[in-house]
């Protein structure tokens, strides 16, 4: 596969500010904000394919200040100060124009010469990465600019080259996509049901009223009572109690792992930290097995305990637990979708109370004092029945996109490179289920 040598400045459209920066720093400031307008680009609105998120907004008199700081939907996006070698592409809705932050940097491609996907895939390749990591300015916070974006070099192939390269890694992002949009559909419905069954308590007023529980078969409803008594969580079903964390779940601790011994690389087996926890990928291995060790595996609920308390659901693979990440395995006829409904908001509250100036932490002190609605065991285990299922194919679906996102990434630099061929990759993308 033929390739010309460019630099990113000779793939900009003919047109004035192709390549921006965003506004100097005085010209966008927060009292310029306001509920509604045009969309603000910042760093939070990075990091995925697509800019998305929640936006600031400008007036449409700020827009027009600012018009040179524009960026319009197929525009490539790149991240100046912060997280370096983020990109992203604008979309086309729901906005006509957005204007770019001081962080961040725009290029409107010539569509005749590049094509803004294979683009978007090329400054994902781990060899762009390197360059803008080797390229960046470290005085102060780590940094790079326009000057060092326009002439960053590239391999361009053909057009009609590109265009299948980006074909085949879109249909991998677009098949990821799906899946945690289903997932993201499933826990839904299980958060539902958990809210109804287990905080508003439905099914148990609608008997109080009457009615019968809606959603719900006649030998389901009568699992449940028919009025409520006080507890030290105010008003719970009749024949509930309050409880202790500990009664539903054993909490599991992650081991001190030796920091020397960690390795980018296989042999051994890879260690979750608390960074790992939200995209289920593992940056290091180690060969040491720890006396105290616990291997986490698909499906665990795992909580970092440093800086923010979420209850992940792990879809990664089995891999150690290290230090400050614990463990909520269900007991007694608990199952995960209640430990972790159960827990979440428990977390939160915890999160919400500390006034750490510095990195907040989760200790045993304050798992200790967690208390949860204790149900009925019939209850229980009807919970179970209906949302376990739920859980197993949420879990089922983070695996296959793991698997899709590992031979995205396989695919990426040697497509980029042209080590691989678009037709040899198409038929590895239709080899995987």
């Amino acid at each position: 596969m033929s390739s010309e040598s460019v630099l990113l400045e000779d793939l900009a459209a003919p047109q004035k500010n192709a390549i921006v920066g965003g506004p100097f720093g005085s010209n966008l400031v927060s009292k310029d904000y306001v509920d509604q307008g045009t969309p603000v680009i910042r760093g939070q609105n990075m990091g995925g394919r697509w800019v998305s998120g929640d936006f600031a907004y400008v007036s449409a008199t700020k827009a027009d200040a600012l018009s040179p700081n524009k960026a319009r939907p197929g525009d490539l996006i790149f991240t100046q100060r912060g997280t370096l070698g983020q990109v992203s592409i604008v979309p086309s809705g729901p906005y006509d124009e957005y204007i770019v932050s001081q962080s961040q940097m725009k290029v409107t491609l010539d569509p005749g010469r590049a094509d803004v996907h294979f683009l978007y895939y090329v400054f994902r390749s781990p060899e762009q990465l390197e360059y803008i990591q080797n390229t960046a300015i470290q005085t102060g916070v780590p940094h790079t600019n326009l000057g060092i974006l326009k002439k960053t070099p590239l391999k361009l192939p053909p057009i009609q080259t590109q265009r299948q390269i980006a074909t085949i890694l879109g249909t991998l992002d677009d098949r990821i996509d799906l899946l945690r949009e289903t997932n993201a559909t499933l826990e839904a419905i299980a958060q539902a049901l958990f809210k109804s069954w287990f905080v508003d308590f439905d099914p148990v007023r609608a008997k109080m009223e009457g009615r019968p529980p809606e959603g719900m078969d006649e030998a389901t409803a009568a699992l449940f009572p028919d009025g409520f008594e006080t507890s030290g969580l105010g008003e719970v079903p009749r024949g509930w109690r309050v409880g202790s964390v500990y009664d539903i779940s054993k909490v599991i601790y992650g081991a001190p792992f030796a920091s020397k011994l960690f390795k980018a690389a296989p042999p051994g087996r890879p260690l979750v930290r608390i960074r790992d926890l939200k995209d289920e990928r593992p940056g290091v291995f180690t060969e040491e097995i720890h006396p105290k060790g616990y291997l986490l595996k698909p499906g665990d609920i795992a909580v970092g305990m440093d800086g923010e308390f979420r209850a992940y659901i792990w879809g990664g693979e089995t891999a150690w637990l290290n230090q400050r990440v614990c463990v909520f395995h269900p007991i007694h006829g608990a199952c995960s979708a209640f430990v972790r409904l159960s827990i979440a908001p428990l977390l939160a509250a915890v999160e919400a109370s500390e006034t750490a100036t510095t990195v907040i932490h989760l200790g045993k002190n304050d798992i200790d004092r967690f208390r949860v609605i204790l149900p009925s065991s019939s209850v229980l285990h009807a919970f179970a029945a209906a949302a376990e299922s739920v859980y197993e194919r949420l879990v089922l679906n983070k695996q296959k996109a793991q698997t899709l996102s590992t031979l995205r990434d396989t695919l990426l630099p040697r497509l980029i490179s042209g080590q691989l061929r678009p037709p040899e990759a198409q038929a590895a993308l239709e080899a995987t289920p």
